[in-house]
């Protein structure tokens, strides 16, 4: 949606220099998140422990749900993006997502086998409407402050990381305590996504024009020099990607074809999973699905991607190589998330099955005196920039806020009772999505220092496939600490006991390796691509995405028969051995690269 922006209704005041609108969005993501990785945490230790009430499932089964899910996550923001461009505008899109993911979250919250689906599936179609523009309304709020614009998206960045690190640690607790159970954690995820779409909807007022459909601007101005045509935030990460709208305003044929292409692909997909499920065994229908269904229509529409734009006649010489290079980045990129994307799948088995997490004795003191700290100072801290909103907004705004208020509560009284609970129990049990805050508390903690050393311009640093390859290899460096940490596991056990520290280093190598790969590559898409194609070169990105998640799933639901083979130190060496391999490769490759690129740096 080519918006000519007009200026945001005056509000005296500013929050860290930044335009109080800015902290509306902050928090409506800081929520969203706070579901999708507060369910997402639950889901495989949800599937292999409790199921509906039956047998558990088999680790294969859940990993390739798993890979399923977050597979198509990445694929419908695509759908989502062409919607409000071209008919519904980037608010209602946003509305409409968190209401159907609110939904989603309540159907999981039932924990009833078809319910459950339905939820997996409501999330899907919400996350596709919601994540592509929110993220596009930050960038046209700063479309006449270009100078403001990096400082938003940096802060906009650490509100999807607190929002999943609050809702992993609480969601992991409450969902798998017996004392509480799994309705408790996947219905918190919906509490607070419902939340976020209150507080949103109460203060829209306060963007003006901005995310309007295009019905609803009057005096509309269609010069596309005046679009602000893409809004890319930082990387979230596994936290996720930053998932720009579609552009359409160039009026050609083909990446609107191609894109649609995708939207007949991504639905064949849903109706093919629902017709297995409900004509097969649940186990035939989601190896059928996993294994045998999904890969020939990825490799195809990947094919047909490739092919479309290089086949296109319009593009000149120099043209053709930078989209070349977007294409070799969005490969090099699928090993990286596919490895990575084991936070939510492998590693999640390896913390619940094989990982110490019963405490006593110095160590309980310990990991509650850490635990409080890494609770409480970030809550503190977020507490502290809502009543600066407040301040500012409250006569205006004062529903959302009073809502927005609501919530902080909600999340103190949760905090204390868990940390209360901890303190009050004799040897504490470590949740196993527990772990995966490290990503999110890593990210805050290492951001500002990498942003600082990319500031310093050192040659070798400044060649974006360098920058790429320091990422895979760190990544490999994180599951080679894993492989090391399994060694003592024999092979075959079900269960053992090993230390944390294996988890907790190898999230810290994790991070690090996301640090240099999140913020370089959708930069490089938008310095890269010719400005008419740059909706579809976000669009290979996505598909990279896509690709990496579901083959990350498929490939953890083989833990059980590698680990039996070469023991699960040898299954996490895979993830070692590809990533460092793939990232030595794109050194080798790095000269080539640069002159594909054609003096961009």
């Amino acid at each position: 949606m080519a918006t000519s922006l007009s200026s945001t209704p005056e509000i005296k005041g500013n929050i860290f220099g930044q335009k109080p609108a800015l902290f509306v969005l902050f928090f409506t993501e800081m929520w969203e998140r706070f579901s999708y990785y507060g369910m997402r945490v639950l889901l495989v230790v949800f599937l292999v422990q409790v199921a509906f009430g039956e047998t558990p499932w088999d680790t294969a089964d859940a990993l390739a749900l798993y890979g399923i899910y977050t597979g198509l996550v990445y694929f419908t923001p695509m759908i989502g993006g062409i919607i409000a461009d071209k008919y519904i505008g980037y608010r209602k899109a946003v509305l409409a997502g968190a209401l159907i993911m609110t939904l989603g979250h309540a159907s999981m919250a039932l924990e009833m086998e078809y319910a459950f689906y339905l939820g997996l599936a409501l999330l899907i179609i919400g996350n596709g409407l919601f994540k592509p523009n929110i993220s596009s309304i930050v960038g046209q709020l700063y479309d006449k402050e270009p100078e403001l614009k990096d400082g938003a998206y940096t802060i906009f960045y650490m509100g999807i990381n607190s929002g999943a690190f609050l809702g992993i640690m609480l969601c992991s607790y409450y969902g798998e305590n017996p004392d509480w159970g799994y309705s408790y954690g996947f219905g918190l995820a919906g509490v607070f996504m419902l939340i976020g779409l209150v507080q949103f909807y109460f203060a829209q007022g306060i963007f003006g024009r901005i995310g309007l459909a295009p019905s609803e601007l009057e005096g509309y101005d269609n010069d596309p020099a005046n679009a602000s045509a893409f809004a890319v935030e930082p990387d979230g990460g596994s936290i996720e990607g930053a998932i720009p709208a579609v552009s359409q305003g160039d009026g050609r044929e083909g990446p609107r074809a191609i894109q649609w292409a995708f939207i007949g692909t991504g639905i064949a997909a849903v109706v093919y999973f629902l017709i297995a499920y409900f004509t097969e065994p649940q186990v035939n229908a989601l190896q059928t699905i996993s294994r045998q269904f999904m890969p020939p229509i990825i490799i195809g529409s990947v094919i047909a991607f490739v092919g479309w734009i290089v086949s296109d006649k319009s593009l000149l010489k120099v043209e053709r190589d930078r989209v070349w290079s977007i294409i070799v980045f969005s490969f090099f990129i699928v090993f990286f998330w596919w490895a990575f994307e084991q936070a939510g799948g492998s590693m999640t088995i390896f913390a619940l099955k094989y990982t110490d997490r019963t405490l006593d004795g110095d160590s309980a003191t310990t990991f509650r005196i850490a635990n409080t700290l890494l609770t409480v100072i970030p809550v503190m801290v977020l507490t502290y920039v809502f009543l600066k909103l407040s301040k500012i907004t409250f006569a205006k705004y004062g529903l959302a806020n009073s809502i927005l208020g609501l919530a902080f509560v909600l999340v103190w009284l949760l905090v204390g009772n868990m940390l209360y609970e901890q303190f009050t129990t004799t040897e504490p049990e470590v949740a196993a999505g527990w772990f995966q805050i490290f990503n999110s508390l890593f990210i805050i903690c290492f951001a500002p220092a990498f942003a600082k050393l990319w500031e310093q311009r050192i040659k070798l640093l400044q060649r974006g496939p360098v920058k790429f390859a320091l990422g895979l290899i760190l990544l490999g460096i994180g599951f080679a600490i894993l492989a090391v940490g399994a060694l003592s596991i024999p092979d075959g056990a079900q269960s053992a006991s090993v230390s944390m520290f294996w988890l907790i280093a190898a999230y810290l190598f994790h991070t690090l390796g996301e640090l240099c790969i999140s913020p370089v590559g959708l930069s490089y898409v938008s310095k890269l691509a010719p400005l008419r194609l740059v909706g579809l070169m976000f669009g290979v990105f996505f598909v990279a995405n896509f690709v990496a998640n579901f083959a990350g799933g498929l490939t953890g639901s083989y833990i059980e028969p590698i680990a039996e083979a070469v023991g699960l130190s040898g299954f996490f060496l895979i993830f070692a051995i590809v990533p460092i391999s793939a990232g030595v490769l794109f050194i080798a490759i790095s000269g080539w690269m640069k002159k594909m690129m054609h003096g961009i740096e």
